[in-house]
């Protein structure tokens, strides 16, 4: 295979390749792009470099020998007039600016993507307080938002006529079950029946088996109940005040359990097919920039950004210590996989002057050939 310059020492030269060729100075000066109006020199004085195809195919010998048709191929002299736009670079040159060759390589190309995202509560761990009868606060516990609360720290106290009357019906229901338990059956199991009703009226509106059960032993409705906290967590939003009324299903607080977040990163629309769910990644985040953390893609959506043309993709965080707050700004990168071996060329090769790429292709010691190429999958120093 052909060798690849990739040294950024040559950029003008290949400037002025990608501009249709011109003198690069004096022909003593070392390198040149050869005129198609050079005299070649006799035959007789002139060294053969090497042998080319007779057919203008591209490979090349450094010895005589034929074809598979039985053709010779045509020896190339020093000093022979070159193709239109060829470079020409005396070995001292060479020499002297440390060009570096390589050859095009089959390889799979394994690329990183990298893009940004923010740290997001864990949907699925965000609790909302939002009691199913009507009433009002009358005390507070948890008065700020941001407050660290623990499962079944008490939130508020409520008073509310309508679970006073509910608490009252099972009260007399239990209450009743016991002193008709010589009466007849009919009797006994419409009681039975009341204190169900009653029993289920107080699930529905999540009153906690242990407030029902203290209910049955009393046998007195409280004028108060305390809500409590139903996980670890910490109050994302509090709407309660002291004092206010509440309607059912209007949300008082909401807690999320942060000991597991989301980081969700805005992949470009060219890296989005080589992501899939399952993929490792590495997030960084701007406060602890010595902490990388590990995730693993979770969650592709299905929806794309016109604005940024990004898609989002959401990556599941352990959170254990709380270092990963909502909001917070976080750096990602993700190790994908390529699509199998495929040419590639070192990224450093690839003049790119945006309309056209170009590679450097070396025929002998010197003499460098501009290709134009079409270029496909990158990696952090590869490009097919």
């Amino acid at each position: 295979m052909k060798k690849i310059k990739y040294i950024a020492l040559f950029v003008a030269i290949i400037s002025s390749v990608a501009a249709g060729g011109y003198w690069l100075g004096k022909q003593d000066s070392g390198f040149r792009i050869q005129d198609s109006t050079i005299k070649a020199t006799t035959t007789s004085e002139r060294k053969i470099l090497y042998y080319r195809n007779p057919m203008g195919l591209p490979d090349t010998s450094p010895i005589p020998k034929k074809d598979a048709m039985g053709m010779d191929y045509v020896p190339v002299y020093e000093r022979a007039e070159a193709d239109s736009g060829q470079i020409v670079i005396s070995v001292e040159k060479v020499q002297k600016l440390g060009v570096k060759t390589e050859q095009a390589t089959l390889r799979v190309l394994d690329k990183t993507v990298r893009t940004v995202g923010r740290v997001e509560a864990d949907e699925r761990h965000i609790y909302t307080i939002a009691p199913k009868f009507e009433g009002w606060i009358e005390k507070l516990y948890v008065n700020t938002t941001g407050e660290p609360v623990k499962k079944g720290q008490a939130l508020f106290e409520v008073y509310s006529p309508e679970l006073v009357s509910a608490q009252r019906e099972y009260a007399v229901a239990a209450q009743g079950i016991l002193s008709l338990k010589d009466a007849d059956s009919d009797t006994r199991q419409s009681m039975q029946q009341l204190a169900e009703a009653s029993l289920l009226r107080l699930k529905n509106w999540d009153i906690s088996a242990q407030q029902v059960q203290g209910l049955s032993k009393s046998g007195m409705a409280s004028r108060n109940l305390t809500i409590h906290a139903p996980v670890n967590g910490v109050v994302l939003e509090k709407k309660a005040v002291q004092g206010m009324r509440f309607m059912p299903g209007e949300m008082l607080y909401q807690i999320a359990d942060l000991s597991s977040v989301w980081v969700v990163a805005d992949v470009f629309e060219q890296d989005i097919g080589l992501v899939q769910v399952g993929s490792k990644a590495q997030v960084k985040l701007d406060a602890y920039p010595d902490k990388p953390l590990e995730g693993v893609v979770s969650f592709i959506y299905p929806t794309l950004n016109t604005a940024t043309r990004t898609v989002p993709v959401r990556l599941e965080i352990a959170n254990p210590q709380g270092l990963l707050k909502p909001a917070m700004f976080a750096r990602v990168s993700m190790a994908v996989g390529g699509k199998g071996k495929v040419l590639t060329v070192p990224l450093s090769s690839v003049i790119d002057s945006g309309t056209r790429q170009i590679v450097l292709v070396q025929r002998v010691e010197g003499r460098f050939d501009p290709r134009e190429v079409k270029l496909g999958s990158r990696s952090d120093n590869y490009v097919e």
